[in-house]
């Protein structure tokens, strides 16, 4: 059982560390999405003021210089990765991923060239190989960068405080780190070609069924909001994104593998005019900000407004701010959590509900021709993607959205009333304030002091993180936990993945609150 729930709190920890490359393409994707907008020639036409040259050079330059992130997306992965898995020394880790990624490419570029499978530039892309940092080499795109994180920073973990003999001394403790982070890849690199003929079939396995162009997206938005509460979204979401699980795409006789990918090129190189806009957007939007739309834009007001409707009158007043936070969080800032941790800890079944009916109302979405980008479901990504683009049908996803909206508060009411669920408003008691009002007043102290006496004390506590939207804590002893003591902080939600962990959700004030607990653990130390 023990090394079941270790195995499964790498895991989580794994896709944690996937959010910090994603969290920096989702700004400078929406910077890169409003340049290319604004640099197309119909933006120009319908807009005088779009064609003064300076404020093109400014533009086009800009989305040059942001161009850079996603040309190196495996090596922030690589860089993620490390610093995330690493538990000890994380600035070496880092440094050793770099190495890492960089043996890792040359080492493959070594075996395709002895094995004499090195492909003309030419033909390079359709047989999966491409120029990697100046080297060719196998596309294996983030993957690469995520072996090479792991590597890193297991190594860091393992070796920062190697003793070598005296004569060797020199590279001894964290010196030792890269350099056994480059001899490791350089077996790895030399199996995984002999092996990614297999890796790649079981990737395109999946992606018979998770892209399926009449289920595919339903498939994948049910799965995605199942695993949110064990945090492990993201690793489908990369998966998706970056790998063949996503699809293998042919554009201009270039291969593009997963959904990200595909979109980038399409969505900021090429454009609306592109044939590959109507082709290929439909099916991309499906898995990306568009679906997200869907549940940050409209079904989760939709459950929200269930929620007040269906709150007794006595705490109307506090519900209401509850539920209204709760919506704008998903509105602005693409955090669905809080909501779905309330409907998680009043059922179960709410949950499951809500799961099952966002895959089945999305799969419409391939078939109305939508055709917008981005990363993250807010309002102001409809606006830069959806309105300033042209061709993007931004109009159907209202319609569907408008669509998912009613059947989301029907069936929502419904149910609460019906089963007479405990959502926001329905308690038996008299909702206090006060917890409300701790995070609105930003009183961080005082929430990590709450917060910290319901984990059991500092004593009880053994590691604290944040992800997006909640504090992810290890217990040494479960018992003493206290979920009303932690409630009283004004949290959105508490649940418990495994026996010694626990996530505590504060939505977008979770950084605060984190470095608040922080502080705090070290005053009381």
């Amino acid at each position: 059982m023990k090394s079941k729930g270790k195995v499964w709190q790498s895991v989580q920890t794994f896709g944690r560390s996937l959010l910090l490359p994603v969290a920096l393409m989702a700004p400078i994707g929406m910077v890169m999405g409003i340049c290319n907008a604004l640099t197309q020639s119909y933006m120009i036409e319908q807009f005088g003021w779009l064609s003064n040259g300076t404020l093109q050079i400014i533009l086009k330059s800009l989305k040059s210089i942001t161009s850079v992130i996603f040309d190196n997306i495996p090596l922030l992965f690589a860089m993620g990765v490390a610093y995330g898995l690493s538990k000890k020394e994380k600035g070496i880790a880092v440094f050793s991923s770099v190495v890492a990624y960089l043996t890792l490419n040359i080492v493959m570029n070594v075996y395709l060239t002895v094995t004499g499978t090195l492909a003309p530039a030419e033909t390079m892309s359709q047989l999966g190989q491409g120029v990697v940092l100046g080297v060719q080499t196998l596309r294996i795109d983030a993957l690469g960068g995520i072996i090479s994180g792991i590597v890193a920073a297991k190594c860091a973990d393992r070796f920062y405080k190697l003793q070598l003999p005296l004569a060797f001394a020199f590279f001894s403790g964290k010196k030792s780190v890269p350099i056994i982070s480059f001899a490791v890849m350089i077996p790895i690199g030399l199996v995984i070609p002999f092996f990614w003929a297999i890796i790649t079939k079981i990737l395109i396995s999946s992606s018979v069924i998770l892209m399926n162009k009449y289920v595919g997206p339903g498939v994948y938005m049910t799965l995605n909001r199942m695993l949110i509460p064990f945090g492990l979204h993201h690793v489908l979401s990369s998966i998706v994104r970056f790998t063949e699980a996503g699809g293998v795409y042919m554009i201009d006789g270039e291969q593009y593998i997963g959904v990200m990918n595909a979109l980038n090129q399409i969505l900021f190189n090429l454009g609306p005019t592109h044939e590959a806009w109507n082709e290929l957007m439909p099916t991309l939007s499906s898995y990306m900000a568009p679906a997200q739309m869907l549940t940050t834009l409209f079904r989760i007001p939709a459950i929200g407004l269930a929620m007040y409707h269906t709150a007794f009158t006595k705490n109307k007043k506090v519900a209401k701010g509850v539920i209204i936070t709760v919506c704008l969080t998903a509105f602005l800032g693409n955090i669905t959590e809080p909501l779905e941790f309330t409907l998680l800890l009043v059922s179960p079944i709410l949950f499951f509900t809500y799961a099952i009916l966002a895959g089945v109302m999305t799969i419409p979405m391939s078939f109305l021709g939508i055709k917008m980008g981005y990363i993250r479901g807010t309002i102001f990504d409809f606006g830069i993607f959806g309105l300033l683009y042209e061709n993007t049908n931004w109009i159907n996803l209202v319609l569907l959205g408008l669509v998912n909206f009613v059947v989301f508060y029907f069936v929502f009411k419904f149910m609460i009333k019906k089963f007479n669920f405990v959502t926001p408003g329905r308690e038996d008691f008299e909702l206090n304030e006060d917890a409300s009002h701790l995070l609105k007043e930003k009183r961080y102290k005082e929430i990590a002091e709450i917060v910290i006496e319901g984990l059991g004390g500092k004593a009880n506590i053994l590691t604290v993180e944040n992800c997006v939207s909640r504090l992810r804590v290890d217990v040494e002893n479960p018992d003493l936990i206290n979920q009303d003591k932690i409630r009283e902080s004004g949290c959105l939600g508490i649940f418990l993945p495994s026996e010694k962990h626990i996530h505590v959700v504060f939505g977008p004030h979770v950084e605060f609150v984190k470095h608040a607990v922080d502080d705090t653990i070290k005053q009381l130390a």
